[in-house]
Parts: structure tokens; C-alpha cells; sequence
């Protein structure tokens, strides 16, 4: 009986245990770098939900285990080891066995080796930022920022000191999140030293408004943040550095700069004073605060580089002479000091005064040649121009936290502005066959006074209901300008090359022009759910202007200027209120990030004319549409598309009917009868980084649809080649452009590439003698670069930039097809670590054109030798420029049906001598 049931149990146990028998899987582990097994690995099946530990096994001496009697179902296989790093992955386990592919594992010091190269990676994009690792691009010994810009994919530095960045003008530059001299984007670049900057940050800033609501308003303002090196955010540094050279029969050259830092924490304080005729200069002259808004001229030119440039002709009552620095010869002092500092981190304290005067000089040979129909038109003149200006800007800010629900931000900015000049030009316009139409011979003199100011305060309120908030901010724009210029001018016309009549001038014009704009706005943010808000706001502009001139003849009786000519002397006045109620909803989500709203101006025109005593009077009504959508569909990878409507209202100077005959054959009359503009913009930009290929892609598209443009009626006399312009509003005004970048490293080659297409398109409508006028441009430029270095080595730089053009005009049937490409090549050699020879030659390649029957080429030569001393505190240099002796200042542009071709006075050849004194405290190490 009792072996009876000894068996009996004995069954039982068995057939239980069968009965519960699940199956088994196996599988290898492996070593990534030997590639061969792993030996004592844990393999550990978890639950997915708690993570609770339901198996495991170690791995045998080749790698391999195996894993019995695992229930069916869906698992966490978490692999280990001490010396490697743990993988983790799904597993589903069914109702047989089953091997699972192998398992590589990664050792702990190979993958501590990958973080530290990551977190140095040389471009990295978080967000809507590209993030430029600065000591991944060596620059040469105690450069500043502006030398690592150019070393940067994607950020292109111009001979004049313009930033790009993704094929958009930056327009401001930080440092640690602040400003930095005010809004000049060229100080902070040329002041601060390359070694301090940890990261260089680039990307498109919100306004003040939408970064406190978080509601995306559309305006954006393209930013590089200078990120510095926690050891450089204390202590002192600067730098000292003259130079000059012998030259004859022209002025010596020199260049002189002292640049002094003195950072503590939040407070920085900065001064310079550069001096020079070299050339450099820095500082942006003109005043960003305009009064009366901006101009939305669609009438586009192309230069000689593919660059489009908006052109207005009328309405210039300062009559000061452009001044482009980087033609003719300039004398200039630049001088300046930035204070910005935060205390407990509730307040922020930005100043900044800067002094700049200039002294230049140029002389401009002109080529221009108008087609109207069958009729040619050519137009040889001579321009000499000197201008004596300088001008004291400052701007200041302070911003401060209330409390936990309120703070204030107060903006003040003051600028006055002197200038003296004088132009002389010479001309004479023939017809095809080369018959004489007209000569003229002026000389203006111009004495001019101006004053800008400008007020802001915003003030912020978050509610204790999260993203529940209130804003408003005013601001208060006043600009005046007074001056006096002197006209001497003797005007002949030609028939078939006879004189027929002479008109000579000799007149005085004063100017009185004032304007201010008062504006305040409104804006209340409402949480509508997790994800979604809405936002309501109200604003309100006035703008006010008066603009009284008065012209004198001269009276040879009395020989003094003192007979009025009414019809050059005008008061007018206007007033323009705008009421501008609007909404917005906006959507926010890891992902994606929405906005869709619209508003509605209400704009009243006050004009009047003092002089004739007549009004102007007209009401109208424009809709403001915007929508955003932002979609970040990977890490590193972003889409953005966007549509916005705006007005643009005329000037003061377009609207008043005056005219303008400092060129008697060239007159200028303005026009009571604008409307204000309205465009419609329409756009996508897409950019992506690859960590693992270190490649970065940008692109982005842009559309604007213009209607009543502010663009020119023209009446030309083509037989004596004159013209008077006058503002009118146009419709079927197009503008397209696309631009593109990538930047990729081969490894294989150890050398950088960066590749970078755009393509662009317009339409401009104008009237040319009572006819509508269409001008369209096409062109296509593509850039390409290649640096490779090996520190204290060498350093090499190839690029080539490829531009094609193509102009028509339907008042002509000659089609204008041009290219120009330049090739540049700079290279670095260092000996013994402290000589550096350094060269850049550049070879200019301009297509001939109809206009002009023969192909310019141009070579730029220059080089440098230095040597530094005592750990590169030290520098002595000798620099050669233009060694060819080959610079040329010339310009070519198509605007309309005309075609332009300026050569300029540039300085060639010349040399300097210079010593440099890099000096810094020796701070902490860099963590």
C-alpha cells in the first residue's frame, strides 16, 4: 500500500510538471570592439510594467546562454556586465523556443570616450538653435570672434562686417544672453577674444512679448548668443595694437586699437577706441530707429555679387552723399564703452555710449544706360564726394523683477548726428549713335543736424493661474533733422548735339523736418487647456509729422540768397492714427507648436498742406492674418512653416508734394495720394543635424505678394534724357527666394566641406511714361567651401561663390544674362609654433555684359608674417595689401531698365608695421 502510493505521487509530480513545462531561447553576447563573446554577462528577463525580475542566467565562457521554462509573453531582456555598458531591449516570448540575435555590447571606456567627443561636438542643434562648439574651429593666436564667425558652416562674415547665418542677416549679438554695445551686431564680434567663447548659439529671437507669453507672434529677430567659458566670465583682458606704414605720394597708412574688458560675474565693462585710414571701421551709422516705419519697395536691383537691394529714389531731404567705407578713403574714430551687469538676479543694467567720426573721400566714375523701347540712353558722369560726419549714439536698458508676478523693462536711446559734405559731379547722356543730349555740371553743399530719440516700457503680469498673463508696452520714437545745402548747377541741352537751351541754378534750401510716433499695446494670455492658449490684444499708433522747407534763389543785386522760390517751398503735415485690435490661438506640444490669429487696422490719414492750404483726408481698413505651425518631428530635426500680413505706411517725405531738383534732369516730386501697402509673406524653413555623420541641413523658402507697393512713376524725356520720379502704388509685385546649406565633415580626408545653393525671383510693377512696367530678375548663386588644419600646423581654406543673373524689362526687348564667380583660397603655415605666414588671394571673374563688350577680371593678393612672443601675449607683424596692386572698387546693378556700372577710388597697395599686445588675467583653468 505504501509503495503503491509512493508511485502514485510519483506520477502525480511528473505529470504536473509537465504540464508546466514552458519553453526556452538562447543567444549570444558580444564584444563590439574584439568581437568575440562575453563571458559572466547577465541576461535578466523583467516584467515591462514594474520592472520585477522573473529570470536570468550568466553567459558562458564563449558568450552564450540560455534561458528554460519562460512563460509566453511580452518581456524586458536586460543585458550586463561590469565592464560594459547595459543594453536594454523588448523581447516576446511565444509558445516554442527561440535564439534571439546577438547581443553587442559597448565597454565602459570606449563610451565614456563617445560622451566626451559628443559633448565637444563641433555642431550640435537643440531646439530651434544651432550650437557651434568654438574650440572645435581653431582660429590663429589671439583672434577675436569675428575671425571664428568665418570658420563657422553656415555664418558668412562680408568685407564690411555683415553676419549671415543660415542665409539671414543677424541683427543682434549677445553675450551670456545680453546685449552687448547696444544693438550693433559688429562690436561684440570685433571686441571679444575667440578663447573666451565656450559656444556660439544661433537662432531666431522672439520678441519680448511672446517669449514672456510663450504665444509665438511671428517677429523674430535672426540672434547670435556668445556663450563664454565660466574661467573668462572674471578678471581682465584686452588689447593693444598699432601699426603703420610708409607710403609716397599719398597719405601714410596707419591703424590703431585698444580694446579693454573687465568681466566679474554679471558685471562687464568694455571700452574702445579704434583710429585708422585703412579703411576699417565698425560701427553701423545709420539709426535703426526711424521714424514713419519702413518702405516697402519692391522695385529690387542686382549688384555685382547677386545681392538684391530694395531701392527708393525719391524723397531724400537730408541730401547727404551714401557712405560706403568699403570704397574711397576714410579717416575714422571709433570710440565706445558697454556697462551691463545683474544684481540677485532681479535686475539688469545695460549702457552703452559710442562716439563715431569719419572723414571720407571718393571718386566714382558712373556708366548707366537706360532702354526705353528702340531708344537708347548713355549717361558717362564723374562723382567727387567728401563727407565730414560723426555722430554720438547711446542706448541703455533695465530690466527688474517686482515679484514673483510682475516685473518692468524700461529702454531709453538717444542719437545725434552731424554731417558736412560736398559733391561734385560732372555728366552728359548721348543717345545710341553717340549725338550729345544734355551735360550738366553741380556742385552741393550740405550742413545737416539730426536728432533721434526713443523711449520703451514694458511692463508684465503673470497671474498665479499658469500662463494666465498681462502685458503692456509703449514706446515713443522722435526724430528731427534741420539743414542747409547750397546748389550750383549748369544744366545744357543738346539737339542732335546743338545746344538749344541752358539753365544754370544757383540756389539755398533749408530744411525743418520733425516726427514723432506714439504707440501702446495691450495683450492679455489665456490658458485654454494644457496645450492650448489664446491670447487678446489691443493696440494703438500716432504718428505725427511736419516737414517745412523753404528754398532761396540768389539774387545778384543784393548777392545773397534771399529770393523764395514757391515752387520748391512747401509746409506739410501729416498725422496718421492706427487702432489695431487683434487675436490669437496657439497650440503647444513637444512636437508641435501652433498659432493662428488675425487683427484688423483701422488707419485715419490727416494731411495737410500749408502752403496751398489743402487737406487730405482718407480712412482705411487692412486685415493682419498670421498662422505658424513648427514641427519637430526628431531630435535635432525641424519644420517650419508660416503666413503673415502687414501694411507699410508712406513716408512723409513720399507723401509730401515737393520737388526735389537737386539733379536738374533727374527731379523728384513726392505724392499726398499714397496708399499704404500691404504684403502678404509666406514661407517654410527646414534644418537637421546627423551626430553620428556630423552634417548639418538647412533650407528655406519665402514668398511675398505686395499689393499697392510703394514703388516709381517715371516720365522720361528721351529726348533730353530727363526724368521725374514720383512715388506711385503698383500691384503685381512678386518676390521668391530659396536658400540652402550643408556642412559635412569626411573623416577620411580630415577636411570640413560646406555647400550652400540659393535661387531668387522677382516681379516689380512701375510706370515708365504712363505705362505699367514690369522688371524681372532671376538668379541663381552657390557657394562652396573647404578648410582643412592641423594645430600649429596649418590652416587651409578653398571657396568659390557662383552667381548667374538674368534681367528683363518690358519696356525693352533686350535681356540682360551676366554671371560672376570668385574664387578665394587663404592659407596658414606655422614654424615652431610662434611665426605664421598667412595669405589669401582672391580671383574675381565678371562676364561681359551688352552694356559693357569685355570680361573684367581681378586678382586680390595679401599676406602676413608674424611672430608672437612670451606664450602669444606678444605679436609683431608685417602685412602686405593688394600685392598686385590690382583692387578695383566696381559695382554693377540692374534696376528696371536701367543698367549701372560704378568704379570707385579704392586704396591699392600698400604696407604696415604692427606690434600687438594680447593680455589677460591667467583666471582658473577651464573645467
Amino acid at each position: 500500500m505504501l509503495k503503491l502510493f509512493a508511485l502514485f505521487t510519483i506520477f502525480l509530480f511528473f505529470t504536473i510538471h509537465l504540464k508546466a513545462q514552458y519553453p526556452s531561447f538562447s543567444g549570444n553576447v558580444i564584444d563590439t570592439v574584439q568581437n568575440k563573446g562575453v563571458q559572466n554577462a547577465v541576461v535578466a528577463l523583467l516584467t515591462p510594467k514594474d520592472s520585477i525580475l522573473c529570470n536570468f542566467t550568466r553567459t558562458d565562457a564563449s558568450g552564450h546562454y540560455v534561458l528554460k521554462n519562460v512563460k509566453p509573453g511580452n518581456y524586458i531582456i536586460m543585458t550586463s556586465h561590469p565592464y560594459f555598458a547595459d543594453v536594454i531591449d523588448n523581447v516576446d516570448i511565444a509558445g516554442m523556443d527561440k535564439v534571439l540575435a546577438p547581443t553587442s555590447l559597448t565597454s565602459k571606456s570606449k563610451l565614456l570616450q563617445e560622451v566626451i567627443v559628443k559633448s565637444g561636438n563641433p555642431i550640435r542643434i537643440k531646439g530651434d538653435t544651432t550650437i557651434y562648439t568654438a574650440d572645435s574651429f581653431k582660429v590663429s593666436a589671439n583672434a577675436n570672434v569675428e575671425e571664428l564667425l568665418k570658420k563657422l558652416p553656415g555664418i558668412q562674415v562680408d568685407k564690411n562686417g555683415k553676419i549671415t547665418a543660415m542665409g539671414e542677416q543677424v541683427t543682434k549679438v549677445l553675450v551670456d544672453g545680453e546685449e552687448f554695445f547696444g544693438d550693433d551686431p559688429g562690436m561684440a564680434v570685433k571686441n571679444l577674444r575667440a578663447d573666451a567663447v565656450k559656444e556660439v548659439q544661433v537662432f531666431d529671437k522672439k520678441s519680448d512679448q511672446s517669449e514672456f507669453t510663450g504665444i509665438d507672434d511671428g517677429k523674430t529677430q535672426k540672434t547670435i548668443n556668445l556663450k563664454l567659458k565660466e574661467d573668462r566670465k572674471k578678471g581682465y583682458f584686452g588689447k593693444i595694437d598699432l601699426s603703420g606704414g610708409l607710403l609716397k605720394g599719398i597719405d601714410d597708412r596707419y591703424n590703431n586699437n585698444i580694446l579693454l574688458s573687465s568681466f566679474k560675474g554679471k558685471r562687464k565693462i568694455s571700452g574702445f577706441l579704434l583710429t585708422g585710414n585703412t579703411g576699417q571701421d565698425g560701427l553701423n551709422w545709420q539709426d535703426s530707429d526711424k521714424y514713419g516705419g519702413e518702405n516697402e519697395n519692391v522695385n529690387l536691383s542686382v549688384d555685382d555679387d547677386g545681392n538684391l537691394n530694395y531701392q527708393w529714389t525719391g524723397g531724400n531731404t537730408d541730401n547727404e552723399p551714401s557712405v560706403n567705407t568699403s570704397n574711397g578713403f576714410i579717416k575714422n574714430i571709433n570710440a565706445g564703452i558697454q556697462y551691463s551687469n545683474k544684481w540677485n538676479d532681479k535686475q539688469t543694467l545695460n549702457f552703452s555710449p559710442k562716439f563715431n567720426s569719419q572723414d571720407y573721400t571718393n571718386t566714382q566714375q558712373i556708366y548707366r544706360q537706360t532702354l526705353i523701347a528702340d531708344s537708347v540712353i548713355n549717361q558717362q558722369s564723374t562723382v567727387k564726394t567728401h563727407v565730414n560726419r560723426y555722430n554720438f549714439k547711446t542706448s541703455g536698458t533695465y530690466d527688474v523683477k517686482l515679484d514673483s508676478f510682475n516685473s518692468a523693462k524700461i529702454t531709453v536711446k538717444g542719437n545725434l548726428y552731424h554731417t558736412e559734405s560736398e559733391e561734385e559731379k560732372e555728366s552728359a547722356s548721348t543717345g545710341g549713335k553717340g549725338s550729345l543730349k544734355n551735360t550738366s555740371d553741380n556742385n552741393l553743399k550740405t550742413n545737416s543736424d539730426k536728432q533721434s530719440f526713443y523711449t520703451s516700457l514694458l511692463l508684465k503680469h503673470k497671474f498665479k493661474k499658469p500662463r494666465r498673463t498681462i502685458s503692456l508696452s509703449t514706446d515713443w520714437n522722435i526724430l528731427n533733422t534741420n539743414g542747409t545745402n547750397f546748389l550750383q548747377s549748369f544744366n545744357q541741352t543738346y539737339n542732335s548735339g546743338i545746344p538749344v537751351s541752358t539753365y544754370d541754378i544757383k540756389q539755398q534750401r533749408n530744411n525743418d523736418q520733425s516726427g514723432q510716433k506714439l504707440g501702446a499695446r495691450i495683450s492679455y494670455s489665456e490658458p485654454l487647456g494644457p496645450k492650448y492658449s489664446m491670447e487678446l490684444a489691443y493696440e494703438i499708433n500716432a504718428n505725427s509729422g511736419k516737414n517745412d522747407q523753404v528754398t532761396y534763389t540768389y539774387s545778384p543785386v543784393t548777392g545773397k540768397y534771399d529770393q523764395q522760390v514757391d515752387s520748391l517751398t512747401n509746409n506739410f503735415k501729416q498725422s496718421i492714427l492706427i487702432n489695431k485690435p487683434s487675436f490669437a490661438f496657439s497650440y503647444n506640444s513637444k512636437k508641435v507648436k501652433f498659432r493662428l490669429g488675425s487683427g484688423f487696422g483701422i488707419t485715419h490719414f490727416d494731411l495737410k498742406d500749408n502752403s496751398i492750404m489743402k487737406d487730405y483726408i482718407r480712412n482705411y481698413t487692412n486685415f493682419f492674418p498670421a498662422a505658424s505651425l513648427t514641427y519637430t518631428y526628431k531630435a535635432q530635426h525641424s519644420l517650419r512653416l508660416f503666413y503673415n500680413g502687414n501694411t507699410s505706411q508712406p513716408t512723409i517725405n513720399q507723401l509730401q508734394p515737393l520737388r526735389n531738383n537737386n539733379d536738374h534732369y533727374n527731379q523728384i516730386l513726392g505724392n499726398p495720394s499714397l496708399k499704404p501697402s500691404f504684403t502678404n509673406a509666406f514661407g517654410f524653413s527646414h534644418n537637421s543635424y546627423n551626430f553620428l555623420k556630423d552634417m548639418f541641413i538647412y533650407q528655406s523658402f519665402n514668398v511675398r505678394l505686395t499689393s499697392n507697393a510703394i514703388t516709381n512713376s517715371r516720365i522720361i524725356n528721351v529726348n533730353a534724357d530727363s526724368t521725374i520720379t514720383q512715388p506711385v502704388n503698383t500691384n503685381g509685385n512678386l518676390n521668391l527666394n530659396f536658400y540652402a546649406g550643408t556642412g559635412f565633415k569626411v573623416k577620411k580626408l580630415d577636411t570640413r566641406f560646406y555647400i550652400g545653393p540659393s535661387l531668387y525671383y522677382s516681379k516689380a510693377a512701375e510706370l515708365i511714361n504712363n505705362q505699367l512696367s514690369y522688371s524681372k530678375t532671376t538668379g541663381f548663386n552657390i557657394t562652396f567651401d573647404a578648410n582643412k588644419f592641423k594645430e600649429k600646423k596649418y590652416e587651409f581654406n578653398l571657396s568659390d561663390n557662383f552667381n548667374y543673373n538674368s534681367n528683363s524689362n518690358s519696356q525693352s526687348s533686350t535681356n540682360n544674362h551676366y554671371f560672376t564667380n570668385t574664387i578665394g583660397m587663404e592659407a596658414t603655415i606655422f614654424y615652431h609654433k610662434t611665426w605664421s605666414l598667412n595669405t589669401n588671394w582672391q580671383f574675381v571673374s565678371r562676364q561681359k555684359t551688352p552694356q559693357i563688350n569685355t570680361n573684367l577680371n581681378t586678382q586680390i593678393g595679401n599676406a602676413s608674417l608674424q611672430k608672437t612672443i612670451n606664450k602669444d601675449e606678444f605679436t609683431i607683424y608685417f602685412k602686405v595689401r593688394d600685392i598686385l596692386n590690382q583692387n578695383i572698387g566696381i559695382e554693377r546693378s540692374y534696376y528696371s531698365n536701367t543698367f549701372s556700372e560704378e568704379r570707385n577710388d579704392r586704396l591699392k597697395r600698400y604696407w604696415l608695421l604692427g606690434f600687438a599686445w594680447n593680455f589677460k588675467n591667467k583666471g582658473g583653468a577651464a573645467k
